[in-house]
């Protein structure tokens, strides 16, 4: 019939709703902008104009989970006595031994955020900035917010599923999926990098940084702190690259060791204060 109704066709479903595209390889590049816009718009909407990034192990445990491990240890091997639990004990003991990293990276943040705090009127003017995860992250979010501060957890997203640690203020958890676009917002807008001691990530970390200010393509200077000198030193024989040829003696300039939270306060009280303000934030600026 000449008048008959035909039925409405189905309504296409917009581009940026299709899930299904959005993880295909064709949007990869939409993928990758969104995690440089989103937490562009997160940060300048705070207010954060400057970050501390702290790196380190995330299998560096607090003194006081540490102590209960090996606690748990030797109560095993009292009742069980023999060789196969020396291992355990082993890495029990060293875990304590590490564990005073946790604790340095606990304080010297709570340090930071406190003075943060005092100095600018911008409650999230100066922030600590992680990786997220437990270990040296954790211990590096857990200062903060013992000091009454925020602080960002740049997380990443990975086969075996590394969670947020609770300390991380909310509003600045972020997760990646691209460990390229990651390390931009570390580098960014960090004036300032504390090294704990670390494993093949750690390593990354620092080396990109290294890089970066060697090649001047930061942008703007960084202050970079190695925690824990005799770790450090016998990690990495800077000593031997300069001898060998492989960097200068200028490059050895870029980095210092220091073994306390008080020691790297008070060098980064200074440097950070005589820069603060100074860079505004803006997209100019993360270009």
């Amino acid at each position: 019939m000449a008048n008959e109704k035909k039925p409405r066709a189905p309504m296409p479903q917009l581009a940026y709703r299709n899930l299904r595209f959005l993880e295909s390889a064709d949007a990869r590049s939409l993928r990758i902008m969104s995690e440089y816009l989103d937490p562009l718009a997160r940060l300048r909407k705070a207010g954060v104009q400057h970050t501390v990034v702290f790196f380190g192990s995330a299998r560096i445990p607090s003194r006081k989970t540490a102590l209960q491990m090996l606690r748990e240890v030797e109560l095993r091997r009292k009742q069980a006595p023999g060789e196969a639990l020396e291992a355990d004990l082993k890495r029990a003991r060293m875990a304590v031994h590490m564990s005073r990293y946790y604790e340095g990276a606990r304080e010297l943040s709570r340090l930071l955020t406190q003075w943060a705090m005092e100095i600018n009127t911008s409650p999230h003017f100066l922030m600590v900035c992680s990786g997220g995860g437990p270990g040296i992250m954790e211990a590096a979010n857990r200062g903060a917010s013992e000091a009454g501060g925020k602080s960002i957890g740049l997380n990443i997203k990975l086969p075996m599923e590394q969670r947020p640690n609770p300390y991380i203020s909310p509003e600045f958890s972020m997760l990646f999926r691209y460990f390229f676009m990651r390390k931009l917002w570390f580098a960014q807008p960090a004036l300032a990098l504390i090294v704990f001691p670390g494993g093949f990530g750690t390593m990354d970390e620092m080396w990109e940084f290294l890089t970066l200010l060697q090649t001047h393509k930061m942008g703007h200077r960084a202050t970079i702190l190695l925690y824990g000198s005799k770790y450090w030193k016998r990690a990495v024989n800077f000593g031997w690259m300069l001898e060998a040829g492989t960097i200068s003696s200028e490059d050895l300039k870029l980095l210092r060791f220091v073994d306390t939270p008080q020691t790297a306060f008070e060098i980064l009280k200074t440097e950070l204060g005589q820069r603060v303000g100074s860079r505004p934030f803006t997209r100019q600026a993360f270009v």
